[in-house]
């Protein structure tokens, strides 16, 4: 089961050759800057865009195939889509809103009224009007509009870019269930890494019209070739399993890409499974084990890539675990101490209060 997008295009001052493919359930993030012609392939995979060539496929069925005189038009593909701003109707409340989704539905969809307003956790909200909603509820609501019209592919264009940072954060955990609960495509654009690094099962990377990279959200994260290392806010993502909680010393033992790492307590049962990011500034690296030091993770790995840094005078320690990596930045004058190279052992360093959970 597959979900796959090709499509080339010339505008009169930039030309897009996107390719690539991803599972048919879950969010694919395309992330790159303003302008790099992310919108461009949801305005595509709407049929809002009619490309030079373009083929996408959903397992199997043709959305778009132009060599073939295949274009199925925006009412025919089944596609849920969400702005940047939520684009409710105003004179009407927020149930009816949400019914207006049920109209363009087929009959006996899967997805149910009562399920979407639980899920999205808007029950409260149906006897208003979407002007006396914050931004974080519009686009919840938004989100159930787009959902109850059963898409069989949901397209999100930077719903949240018009948020500030307390109403991102209120709306991310609904995005994270949602994409628990369906099992359906998601297209997700951002240019924010952390809405990409909490919702992303698969990245796919944009810059300047082309695939820089894609595969799933922890091995491009760990890759110091990539833009994304060059990032002051650089970090590796591993997904984690609870495996103890330690109520004494009020910290909970994870374990992830084949590596154990200690955070502070966190209130999830053991067998639990989260996300943490490593933020590359913080991981310090030595070729033994340091003596009389509070921090309690010390991860053994093996250097796999090393990647100067020029604008900020620096390299990015790629270092290989055995499921997984890790990012470290570090001075040239550091590596060239520790005599660190591509294969070399080394130790990460890494203090438990610096290990992001998500």
């Amino acid at each position: 089961m597959s979900f796959s997008v090709s499509l080339c295009h010339r505008f009169p001052s930039f030309s897009i050759d996107i390719a690539f493919e991803t599972a048919a359930t879950g969010v694919t993030v395309l992330f790159g800057p303003s302008g790099s012609g992310k919108s461009t392939i949801i305005n595509a995979a709407a049929g809002l865009l009619r490309p030079d060539q373009c083929r996408i496929d959903i397992d199997g069925t043709s959305l778009a195939d132009t060599r073939n005189g295949v274009w199925l038009p925006p009412e025919q593909r089944r596609t849920g889509l969400v702005f940047q701003d939520s684009r409710l109707f105003p004179h009407m409340s927020v149930e009816t809103n949400l019914r207006f989704g049920l109209r363009r539905a087929p009959p006996r969809g899967g997805i149910r009224f009562d399920d979407v307003v639980e899920l999205l956790g808007i029950g409260g909200l149906l006897n208003r009007r979407p002007h006396t909603l914050s931004g974080g509820e519009r686009q919840r609501v938004a989100i159930g509009r787009a959902l109850l019209a059963q898409p069989r592919l949901l397209l999100m264009d930077e719903p949240l870019a018009s948020l500030d940072a307390a109403r991102k954060a209120d709306i991310l955990p609904y995005l994270t269930r949602l994409k628990t609960s369906l099992k359906l495509p998601i297209l997700y654009v951002t240019h924010a890494l952390d809405e990409a690094v909490q919702l992303a099962d698969s990245l796919v990377l944009i810059s300047d019209g082309r695939v820089v990279a894609d595969g799933s959200v922890s091995a491009i994260a760990g890759r110091a070739d990539l833009p994304l290392a060059r990032r002051d806010d650089a970090g590796a993502l591993l997904i984690c399993r609870v495996e103890e909680n330690d109520t004494r010393r009020e910290l909970t033992r994870l374990e992830g890409g084949g590596a154990v790492f200690w955070v502070p307590l966190l209130d999830l049962p053991v067998g639990a499974t989260c996300r943490i990011r490593v933020p590359a500034r913080e991981v310090i690296l030595a070729s033994r084990p340091p003596d009389a030091i509070s921090l309690h993770n010390i991860v053994p790995g093996i250097v796999r890539r090393i990647a100067e840094d020029t604008i900020r005078r620096s390299v990015v320690v790629e270092i290989a675990l055995p499921n997984g990596g890790l990012l470290s930045r570090v001075t040239p004058d550091a590596v060239a101490r520790l005599g660190l190279s591509p294969g070399s052992p080394v130790l990460a360093l890494i203090k438990s209060t610096s290990i992001e959970v998500l």
